[in-house]
């Protein structure tokens, strides 16, 4: 129908029939904003800005404090002391040992929502090892484990193949690491040890009660209750501790050893997860095993 038609029908149709080609547009002035319109937390299209409360934006915030590699794990074999050749001086360290160190499985983005290479370390027996765990291991073709530890790394460039076995030269000499290890138990310890409390006077007054906590709270106006995480005297150690920033001083990649400068958390014998230490610059070092050295094999190493 054209625009005379409509014209000449239009002394005939109701005005709700018209068709829309007949009514004249005239456009109306309004005031347009000079801001963009507000982002809500509901918004989900395209040209919108990232959500704060979603996974992605999680990842985002933490990908300049996630490694680029993996870590590795070794055992703590003691404590020892090495001079420097330059000046002289005898300073403290600790030696490492992996044993080993295999790459287990991967944890992908679009299955888990988020990258992370899953280490094993040791060896144990398949008997004594439940049979979900058995077919993880299995699955993978990698023997039984006595350590199993996860570590997030950025992207996808940093997943390692699946059966790689990482040894010491994984780490170089004079980068520095973070060490997390569970600190030496200590058992139940009062306050004074346990916080670093200074204790009640030592006269005027007191009585048996020197080293005692005292008061836990109040009696009225504060609930006449105890707030929760209120220090008091409890089991001390036995917790992660991570130390930050350990520098390499000595690696021996036939022997599996790594000496590290000072001492980090843990008795003797504990399991450490070693990784690029965060607060120092990223080690110009190959994020592939394929991209490092070839290490020595271990059937053929002498001790």
């Amino acid at each position: 129908m054209t625009f005379k038609a409509c014209q000449n029908s239009s002394s005939v149709l109701l005005p709700f029939l018209i068709p829309r080609l007949c009514l004249q547009n005239i456009p109306r002035r309004g005031i347009k904003s000079i801001s963009a319109p507000r982002p809500n937390r509901f918004n989900r299209g395209q040209n919108l800005p990232l959500l704060g409360s979603t996974t992605t934006a999680a990842l985002e915030r933490k990908r300049f404090t996630t490694p680029l590699r993996t870590g590795v794990l070794g055992t703590k074999k003691g404590m020892t002391a090495m001079y420097d050749p330059e000046t002289g001086r005898r300073f403290p360290c600790t030696v490492v040992q992996m044993d080993r160190v295999q790459v287990v499985a991967h944890k992908t983005r679009q299955r888990n929502g988020y990258f992370a290479v899953q280490v094993g370390s040791g060896w144990k027996h398949p008997s004594n090892v439940t049979r979900p765990l058995l077919g993880h291991y299995a699955e993978h073709k990698v023997s039984p484990k006595r350590h199993l530890v996860e570590f997030k790394v950025q992207d996808e460039n940093g997943l390692l193949g699946i059966g790689e076995t990482i040894g010491a030269s994984w780490f170089q000499e004079g980068q520095y690491v973070d060490a997390r290890a569970n600190s030496r138990g200590m058992g139940f310890a009062g306050g004074m040890k346990r916080h670093g409390f200074h204790g009640q006077p030592a006269s005027h007054g007191v009585s048996l009660t020197h080293r005692s906590m005292g008061s836990a709270g109040q009696s009225q106006g504060g609930g006449s209750r105890v707030y929760p995480g209120k220090k008091m005297a409890g089991r001390m150690g036995g917790e992660q501790v991570t130390t930050q920033n350990v520098k390499v001083v000595k690696v021996d990649d036939e022997k599996g050893l790594m000496v590290l400068y000072g001492s980090i958390a843990g008795p003797d014998g504990c399991l450490v997860k070693l990784s690029d230490a965060i607060k120092k610059p990223w080690p110009d070092i190959p994020t592939n095993i394929l991209e490092a050295p070839p290490a020595l094999n271990p059937a053929t190493a002498t001790a």
